[in-house]
């Protein structure tokens, strides 16, 4: 911290935690609460009981956890891909390119992620490209919504990369397919895998656009928790939201020993 008297830290941490506690952390708190509860009595749930998690990690639960999985893993691999590729052509192409690539791949988070699934669904309903009513239409989605998370990422990376390692291997009569991928890849791998993370995250948050777009072989959990809260079963879409935080952090904390490793490698 950047205060050295004690008085200062104290107040600092008194500050952070009045701050912190009632906007963030108590909403998730009373969320965990009524995740075990059966009814509310006063101001928070009681009535504790387990049932709802019995329900949460079984049957259609169960499969909308392995599609929320499976959609963020997918589209968080093809836009790291995507961007990386796409930062790496805008630092080549110089300021003017790389202006005109950040505006293209910041357009779909400038709007709402509704209108990019209204739009992902009129431009993919008809031949030659039919998508509509399959998985891959969702994937494509949220594949969209975070490409631009990740381009960002990476592009900021590239930008505060020290050349001369690059041009050592080079000068050392490397060619550049070998700097790419045995120098200037490696010093990107922690913001490559922070940018996966971040990418994942938002993926298996995201309920708008998947909202207009998922067939119902192809169900993310978020829509069970909105529909599950919609009909009235609180304490059921609150054990379902548990579930999916849990399932999003377990990943978070693999990927961020991972960076780990890669930063001190």
């Amino acid at each position: 911290m950047l205060v050295h008297s004690r008085t200062g830290r104290w107040a600092a941490r008194v500050t952070f935690a009045v701050l912190f506690v009632p906007l963030f952390a108590l909403p998730l708190l009373v969320i965990v609460a009524a995740s075990f509860s059966t009814h509310w009595s006063g101001a928070l749930p009681s009535g504790p009981t387990t049932a709802h998690y019995a329900a949460a990690v079984r049957g259609e639960s169960l499969r909308a956890l392995t599609t929320s999985l499976v959609t963020a893993v997918t589209a968080s691999l093809i836009a790291l891909t995507v961007g990386t590729w796409a930062a790496l052509a805008g630092a080549a192409l110089g300021r003017k390119g790389k202006r005109v690539l950040d505006a293209l791949f910041m357009l779909p988070v400038a709007v709402p992620s509704v209108v990019v699934g209204l739009a992902v669904l009129v431009a993919y309903s008809q031949p030659p490209v039919l998508l509509n009513g399959t998985r891959w239409i969702v994937i494509l989605a949220h594949t969209v919504l975070v490409t631009a998370f990740a381009h960002q990422s990476v592009s900021a990376a590239i930008e505060r990369l020290d050349p001369m390692y690059e041009q050592a291997a080079a000068g050392l009569g490397a060619r550049p397919s070998y700097v790419l991928l045995r120098v200037r890849l490696p010093l990107l791998l922690p913001s490559l895998n922070a940018a996966a993370g971040l990418c994942f995250a938002l993926s298996m948050g995201e309920l708008s656009a998947t909202m207009m777009l998922y067939p119902p072989d192809w169900t993310p959990l978020p829509v069970l928790v909105f529909t599950a809260t919609d009909r009235g079963s609180l304490f059921t879409g609150s054990a379902l939201a548990v579930v999916l935080m849990a399932a999003t952090l377990l990943v978070l904390l693999a990927v961020s020993r991972i960076r780990n490793r890669a930063s001190f490698r």
